[in-house]
């Protein structure tokens, strides 16, 4: 067993035994580590469970079980899934943590572990995994929680060479992210976050997310771009069109009718957000996604 400690609302330490250079763990939702946070090891992250939205670095989008992403060291990332208040989803996750130092080491003690070094380089931006690599690397994680010692680490580094070798991927934030990764910063970002998906489908004024933060308008603002890489208009509307994406998906509600579902009240508006954010039209959008969602395996 290992035990998790939480040292501050933003830095997730997570100690494994002694004997174990990789950290395996799987949770449910809602839960203490499922938050805005950031820490010093590299994770792959599958949703096991629940829909809703990923957030690393400045990129939001969304997610569904099988959703595998890998991201860096003090990397900010959380996942809210779309879970009624008072629910409890018994195991939503599995993760893997390793250090830096130690794969590093690996790599210069085995030299054949070179092709690993473009993945970690990615890794501080975030990758996400789809198709075949996301199905295979979901095996793999589950087969490592079950095993130990040295099959355990001959199972970890299969699963990395596997995501090394795939084309199916993409990277997430922006080259130029750079958080302030501090206690105070990350908890209002969680507690900002996490009202604006809450009311993403109503009006949002700069004043109500302020308040929240306990600062001026124009001080929240600073904080808000420094910490997320968008101004607070613009990541709201990335929010809204990220929710307004999933419904073009996956309901056959009207474009109109999607575009006050998700708060904005004026139809042209949210066409020209839409193609800013996306660039294509919400109609365009809908006839390419489905059609992407025909050619997708069954990952479960």
């Amino acid at each position: 067993m290992h035990r998790v400690v939480t040292l501050s609302p933003d830095f997730e330490l997570i100690e494994g035994m002694p004997s174990h250079s990789i950290r395996w763990n799987s949770h449910g939702y809602p839960c203490d580590l499922a938050k805005w946070h950031y820490h010093p090891e590299y994770e792959i992250h599958l949703i096991e469970q629940t829909t809703g939205k990923v957030f690393v670095g400045d990129y939001i989008g969304s997610f569904a079980p099988g959703n595998l992403v890998l991201t860096g060291p003090n990397l900010p990332h959380n996942w809210v899934s779309d879970t009624a208040r008072g629910d409890y989803v018994a195991r939503r996750d599995t993760i893997v943590q390793f250090g830096d130092p130690f794969v590093r080491q690996c790599i210069k003690a085995m030299p054949d572990l070179r092709e690993l070094e473009v993945l970690l380089a990615e890794a501080k931006l975030g990758v996400e995994f789809f198709g075949d690599t996301a199905a295979r690397g979901r095996d793999h994680l589950r087969r490592i929680g079950n095993a130990s010692g040295m099959a355990r680490l001959i199972l970890f580094f299969r699963l990395l060479q596997l995501l090394a070798r795939s084309t199916e991927k993409q990277t997430l934030c922006s080259s130029g992210f750079m958080p302030t990764l501090n206690a105070k910063s990350t908890s209002i970002i969680d507690a900002v976050m996490r009202h604006m998906i809450e009311n993403s489908g109503s009006a949002i004024r700069l004043a109500d997310v302020a308040a929240i933060a306990d600062l001026s308008e124009t001080a929240f603002s600073r904080f808000f771009r420094r910490n997320t890489g968008h101004t607070f208009l613009q990541y709201l509307n990335r929010l809204r069109i990220s929710r307004a994406c999933d419904l073009l998906m996956h309901t056959q509600m009207g474009v109109t009718e999607i575009c006050f579902e998700v708060g904005y009240n004026n139809i042209s508006n949210f066409n020209r957000q839409f193609a800013r954010v996306k660039g294509i039209t919400p109609t365009a959008y809908r006839c390419q996604a489905v059609s992407n969602v025909k050619k997708l395996p069954n990952i479960m």
